[in-house]
């Protein structure tokens, strides 16, 4: 029954791996619970203290999480059910529950990439980031990352923009909004995505957290890419755990004067995969997801080679020669199985706040351009496109340094507007 999936769960004393090889022994979370000491006998495994956890019986936590689930109106997924996610069930220490809001995507039908980075990110990372989000999404990927501010949010705003399947997981409860200043985001992924964890409602973001939110973005994913992250970052801490799950690492390459790309740039020089669009990243998997995958989703990458109209650059392009290829293995990526230092999680900075009337002198040409498409109200990003002819990639780019100055807002399904 459910309640034992989240009795099991939640016992102290029992790590994951040992939850794990519990349930190679027993059926189900119902027959550990079922299970005397003597049966339990034998497993290394249990610790004393885990033990003692083992044989209380006591379902009162459950019962009080399933009202909370009610209550907030969280759906809840255990290891044992059938949409419960191949990939992220192989990992040494699956999550043997996780509560989500929104619409659970089918994992296992289509390539997963993580997205992450740092906090503090810079204006070329944020940039990046949004437009790496949206060509994966576009491509036919599905976009997993941790929302937190920074890399993390602006990859899954961009990813809702291409109007994608999106999957945040956080450090804490589901039906907890953090960081305060992602309230927006949080809303749109609860709406159009889907927001999932493994803590219980109410847990607070608590700092011991997030390693273990961190191990769930990999373990989701075919392959976990890293848009800038310092040399003290989380993101690196992803990364470390991605190879160790035998998934590929991707890095976008940051300028090697910048405090911020030290660490992403260390993970190039150790063997990482360089992306520089989402093609790069999803062209890994065209061969483990056939027919599912599309190159130039929206016009990309012609970016690179056409800065004129973005209709003309699809319609001039023509499309790469069909190669025979061996599905990748996950797990290539080269001379990373090195011993990273822990790393402490940089902060979150404030969001900016603007006034769009002090604002207006200082944007350049096409930030100008943009704000004048908008003047009507809320727009698609394709006629936004259309009417300024800026090119896709320079469009993207605005619209994120748009943001960060407080003149615009993102909306679901490819919609933008003036805040």
């Amino acid at each position: 029954m459910l309640k034992h999936w989240i009795w099991l769960a939640h016992r102290p004393s029992l790590n994951d791996r040992t939850k794990a090889a519990l349930l190679r022994r027993f059926s189900d979370a119902e027959d550990i619970f079922c299970a005397e000491e003597a049966d339990l006998r034998g497993m290394e495994e249990i610790s004393r203290d885990g033990m003692t956890a083992l044989k209380d019986k006591n379902l009162t936590q459950a019962e009080e999480i399933l009202e909370a689930c009610d209550r907030e109106r969280l759906h809840i997924l255990t290891y044992g059910d059938a949409a419960y996610p191949e990939a992220l069930k192989n990992i040494a220490d699956p999550p043997m529950v996780l509560y989500y809001k929104g619409q659970l995507p089918d994992f296992d039908t289509w390539p997963v990439i993580g997205v992450v980075g740092t906090r503090k990110a810079s204006a070329y990372g944020m940039a990046t980031a949004r437009r790496m989000g949206y060509e994966i999404a576009s491509c036919g990927g599905i976009v997993v990352s941790g929302m937190a501010y920074g890399i993390d949010g602006i990859a899954m705003s961009g990813a809702l923009t291409a109007g994608g399947k999106v999957v945040g997981v956080l450090g804490c409860g589901a039906d907890v909004v953090y960081p305060a200043s992602n309230r927006s985001l949080f809303q749109d992924m609860e709406r159009y995505g889907c927001i999932l964890s493994e803590f219980a409602p109410g847990t607070p973001p608590l700092r011991q957290n997030f390693p273990k939110r961190n191990r769930i973005i990999s373990g989701l994913s075919n392959g976990v890419l890293v848009v800038e992250a310092p040399e003290r970052s989380g993101a690196l801490i992803t990364a470390h755990q991605a190879v160790e799950q035998g998934r590929d690492v991707f890095v976008v390459p940051g300028n090697v004067d910048q405090p911020g790309c030290v660490g992403s740039n260390l993970l190039l020089r150790e063997g990482a995969i360089m992306a520089a669009s989402g093609w790069d990243v999803m062209e890994e998997y065209e061969a483990l997801y056939p027919g599912k995958l599309h190159r130039d989703g929206d016009g990309y990458p012609m970016r690179y080679r056409l800065e004129g109209d973005p209709a003309l650059a699809r319609k001039e392009e023509k499309p790469l020669p069909k190669v025979a290829q061996k599905p990748r293995i996950p797990g290539e990526t080269k001379n990373l199985k090195k011993e990273f230092k822990k790393k402490s999680i940089d902060k979150t900075p404030s969001p900016p706040y603007s006034d769009l009337n002090k604002e207006l002198p200082k944007l350049n040409d096409s930030e100008q351009a943009i704000v004048s498409a908008l003047s009507g109200g809320e727009r698609l990003v394709d006629d936004v496109v259309a009417e300024t002819g800026l090119a896709t990639g320079k469009l993207l780019t605005a619209l994120t340094m748009l943001e960060l100055k407080g003149v615009l807002k993102r909306l679901p399904g490819k919609r933008i507007a003036l805040k």
